[in-house]
């Protein structure tokens, strides 16, 4: 490279050769930075398309908002929901991917609440199409026969509320002699209740505490979202301590799989 000689004031002159050759190299370096974007923009963009296929049709997150589980899922747990196993929904069509197996009694299950389908519930799956369900005294009877439910938690065994939400039940009671004109169920005492075709019966394990089936009815097999797997993620929600995310983490339920 050619310099010219350095003036008598100091300055250093720069050649048309050299600066020839810094504006090739900065005309060089700006496509590098340029084809570098355009990698990172096309790898945010296929992530954010595989994040999407996941959430629509593997696994979705789901927290639980209420204590109707509490016994197996405590308020503060977050879920991963398998979505498969049951059949995704494909988006904005209203059809579903082949199912692995359809929903089966003892099954966990988060679905479309039937009074809004913009709420997602979490209960235990307990009679499918067909089956004859009745409680007496707190405890499930299905097809006639009385169920051990292990998982089952009350925390108000003293009381039986009965109310309006309950009618619904008189358009599907059997009538037997214990279910006749006059049948007035409750929360612990009702029934038997044949369930629809395509439809299912569902409780919390929490009995004491849960707005389920017996409130507002039947839920259709359509709205089942899937089933959930494990909690990822746990913690006491207390609204007096700050960061209770963080600093209340139920560090021995992480990892627990939901039976």
């Amino acid at each position: 490279m050619m310099t010219v000689p350095t003036p008598a004031d100091g300055r250093v002159e720069i050649s048309p050769t050299e600066r020839a050759a810094a504006l090739d190299r900065v005309n060089e370096r700006s496509p590098r930075v340029l084809g570098l974007l355009w990698e990172w923009a096309k790898s945010f963009q296929l992530a954010v398309l595989l994040f999407l296929f996941i959430r629509a049709f593997v696994v979705e997150a789901f927290k639980i908002p209420s204590g109707s589980m509490e016994g197996t899922l405590l308020v503060g747990d977050f879920l991963l929901v398998n979505k498969l196993v049951y059949g995704a929904e494909i988006p904005f069509t209203g059809k579903r991917l082949p199912a692995v197996r359809t929903p089966a009694r003892g099954d966990v299950v988060v679905f479309q609440w039937p009074s809004d389908h913009n709420t997602n519930m979490v209960k235990r799956l307990v009679g499918v199409s067909g089956d004859t369900l009745s409680m007496t005294e707190g405890i499930l009877l299905r097809n006639g026969v009385r169920l051990q439910e292990a998982y089952v938690r009350h925390t108000d065994p003293g009381a039986d509320p009965a109310g309006e939400e309950f009618r619904w039940q008189r358009d599907y009671v059997v009538r037997t002699a214990s279910a006749s004109m006059s049948y007035h169920p409750s929360r612990n005492n009702w029934g038997p209740l044949v369930v629809p075709r395509d439809h299912l019966f569902v409780l919390g394990d929490n009995r004491d505490n849960s707005l389920d089936s017996r409130y507002w009815g039947f839920v259709p097999d359509s709205l089942v979202r899937g089933q959930p797997m494990v909690v990822y993620y746990s913690y006491v929600p207390d609204s007096s301590a700050r960061l209770d995310f963080l600093t209340r983490v139920r560090w021995q339920r992480l990892g627990d799989r939901v039976r």
